[in-house]
């Protein structure tokens, strides 16, 4: 699958290096030098360099080794070709797109909504759902999400109970 991973910014220095805005929770190897990354409008391109300046990571490209050269890339994003069904080092780490479809069922079986989107906070992720009452937002931790299916494409939930009523 295509994913976006990036978007260059601005030229940095004279030998063709650019910002990059990381798009990707894996910037170690989607970034490395002899990774390939695909644009839109350039096709692919070559990481030949890579390094960090003050938090903002910078790229070299094969072929691209002036100011003017890079400029042309401005805006482009980047993207990779990735497998999202491979099996992930840590059994409790999910692509995004795995989650969303999914659905969910509470622990007695009864279908509780469609996992619609993963909201990524600070603290936790959040499962927003979809539900026949409206949007159900879960945090995405052990206590309230027991059990990940992802090749059934289905996931336990134990809503938080509302206590007391708004006022």
């Amino acid at each position: 699958m295509r994913l976006l991973v990036g978007r260059i910014g601005r030229a940095h220095g004279i030998l063709g290096e650019a910002t990059i805005e990381v798009r990707t929770d894996d910037p170690d190897s989607r970034f490395a030098v002899g990774a390939k990354v695909n644009t839109d409008n350039h096709g692919d391109l070559t990481i030949v360099s890579g390094r960090v300046h003050n938090g903002i990571l910078l790229l070299g490209f094969e072929g691209i080794t002036t100011r003017n050269q890079i400029e042309e890339f401005r805006n482009e994003m980047l993207y990779c070709d990735v497998d999202i069904n491979a099996t992930n080092e840590d059994a409790d780490e999910y692509h995004v797109l795995q989650l969303i479809g999914c659905t969910t069922v509470l622990e007695s079986g009864e279908v509780f909504g469609e996992v619609t989107d993963v909201i990524n906070l600070p603290g936790q992720d959040l499962l927003a759902i979809e539900t026949e009452q409206g949007e159900s937002l879960i945090p995405f931790v052990h206590q309230l999400v027991p059990e990940v299916d992802v090749k059934n494409k289905r996931i336990v939930v134990i809503p938080p109970a509302i206590t007391g009523e708004l006022k």
